[in-house]
């Protein structure tokens, strides 16, 4: 089901948010050794119901250098993934593969588990290219943990892009809706992710319905947040305050892009451990359990994948690519 809530209602106060916390992400390097920053779940442990978001690059790949992350696990959460250049081959367990593409979103629900491979394209992989994205984890409540695992793959033509009445802003309606637009992707609880551009010098008000605890991340250019223009700029993250509205404000000569993410917390005790996020830490060992003894199943070609991964790590050490930030 796809969630919307009345955004407004006519007996409701406007009250705008604040920031109640500012943090610039670090770089680290995920996966099979691709460069992220993690404004939430680094720094900022969590923001329920989201556990993690990892900023992809921006990295630029020779042939033969791109990387991914070859097969692992996942139980207990989902993962969104939202790509804004370059392309991903996925494969998992269950028999699913897919291409992702420049503006694409994979909506995955782990449930019960799964073993998966998000790995450059063969195409991509042999050209090189500019590479960017971001991968979202959002926590499941515990009656749901165990579901079954989907796949929602979401061509960008599908997703609506709309613009405010002055024009300086588009917003791309990943999840829940903006302007009157609604999102086509399905969210088991009420979500808004949406990435705003507002042009140099212009401000959004986006409504964001006082239920949901959030944040707003700065991942390219530079402005402020709220109408106390706290300075922000690209890495950095800022978490909601209380309030039914949240303003974006760009720098008077440069455009500034953010993700706003927010959604009603689940407020249940969480338990993690690398790819697995349950309630109790018995349930961690259950699905490290699970995923050693093969009930998560496996994907054949792992060892090409790894091996590919280790080759395109050797050569982006060679030309130099492995250095740059």
């Amino acid at each position: 089901m796809v969630f919307y809530l009345d955004l407004k209602t006519q007996d409701s106060m406007v009250v705008a948010r604040g920031v109640t916390r500012v943090e610039k992400s670090r770089q680290m390097r995920e996966g099979g050794g691709f460069l992220v920053r993690r404004p939430v779940g680094d720094r900022i442990d969590h923001c329920d119901p989201f556990l993690m978001l990892d900023h992809l690059g921006p990295v630029v790949y020779g042939p033969g250098e791109a990387v991914g992350a070859p097969d692992h696990p996942h139980r207990g959460f989902e993962t969104v993934t939202y790509l804004i250049d370059g392309e991903m081959k996925h494969q998992d367990s269950a028999g699913n593969n897919g291409v992702l593409k420049e503006g694409w979103v994979q909506w995955m629900t782990a449930g019960s588990g799964v073993v998966h491979s998000e790995m450059p394209s063969d195409e991509f992989l042999k050209r090189g290219g500019r590479s960017e994205g971001f991968q979202l984890w959002v926590n499941l409540p515990a009656k749901e943990k165990m579901i079954k695992p989907r796949y929602q793959d979401t061509d960008a033509k599908k997703i609506p892009v709309v613009s405010s009445p002055d024009g300086k802003t588009k917003v791309k309606v990943i999840a829940g809706e903006s302007l009157g637009a609604k999102a086509v992707i399905d969210t088991r609880t009420p979500i808004m992710f949406l990435d705003i551009h507002i042009q140099a010098g212009g401000s959004f008000v986006q409504d964001v319905p006082e239920q949901f605890d959030g944040f707003a991340y700065v991942w390219r250019g530079a402005g402020s947040f709220t109408d106390e223009r706290v300075s922000v700029e690209m890495g950095m993250v800022g978490v909601l305050g209380k309030g039914n509205t949240f303003q974006i404000n760009a720098s008077p000569n440069e455009d500034i892009h953010v993700l706003l993410i927010a959604g009603v917390p689940i407020n249940e005790p969480i338990s993690r451990h690398g790819p697995f996020v349950m309630n109790k830490w018995e349930e961690i060992e259950q699905a490290f359990r699970d995923y050693q003894s093969g009930k998560l199943g496996s994907i054949e070609g792992s060892e090409e994948r790894y091996a590919k991964t280790q080759n395109a790590v050797s050569k982006q050490k060679q030309t130099g690519t492995w250095k740059k930030k």
